[in-house]
């Protein structure tokens, strides 16, 4: 191979790899779309999970579900899908198009992220990340779980799952074991 013909095939490499890495995410509605058609071939719900970048609570969010104690119960109920929202100014690239719109329908707006919602595999809400006033919540109704640390907060999302889902009780149980784990961190 000659130097002319190894140059250029550097440049081809370089060209694909910087193009590859520049993709604009999926949007909102494909995100959400794919993810109801893999729950429907499934047999779950969709778990839709705003978050952003810098967001800490949402890092916490995501470590709390892939914990080796919870991962399984999740995956088991849920095809679990993120949209990016709110980035700072150089990080606008990351955002999901439609995805900050698909926040304010659902009732997120200025909520904070990290906020949820929960669709069966038809696309149609079944709960979203707001607190409630049930037999177990009584208090913060109307506010942004986010990622659940407080009593409460287990206590709704704990809520929702159970609404949502096929976890037994005992499962859940251990969701709200680690979920606790966030209030002292």
């Amino acid at each position: 191979m000659n130097l002319k013909t190894t140059f250029t095939i550097t440049l081809a490499i370089l060209f694909f790899n910087f193009s590859s890495a520049q993709e604009k995410p999926k949007s909102a509605d494909e995100v959400l779309k794919n993810a109801c058609e893999q729950a429907k071939s499934e047999n779950k719900n969709v778990i839709i999970m705003f978050h952003a970048s810098w967001c800490g609570w949402c890092k916490k969010m995501d470590a709390s579900m892939n914990d080796a104690s919870t991962k399984e119960l999740f995956n088991k109920n849920y095809v679990i899908a993120h949209l990016v929202v709110l980035e700072s100014a150089t990080k606008k690239h990351l955002e999901n198009n439609g995805a900050e719109a698909l926040l304010n329908k659902y009732g997120g707006e200025r909520q904070g992220i990290p906020y949820f919602l929960i669709f069966n595999s038809d696309g149609n809400l079944l709960a979203d990340s707001k607190m409630v006033k049930n037999e177990f919540v009584l208090k913060g109704q109307g506010n942004n779980i986010g990622c659940p640390g407080t009593i409460e907060e287990v206590a709704a999302f704990n809520y929702k799952l159970k609404e949502t889902s096929n976890l037994n009780e005992e499962e859940l149980t251990i969701i709200s074991e680690r979920f606790k784990l966030n209030n002292s961190n």
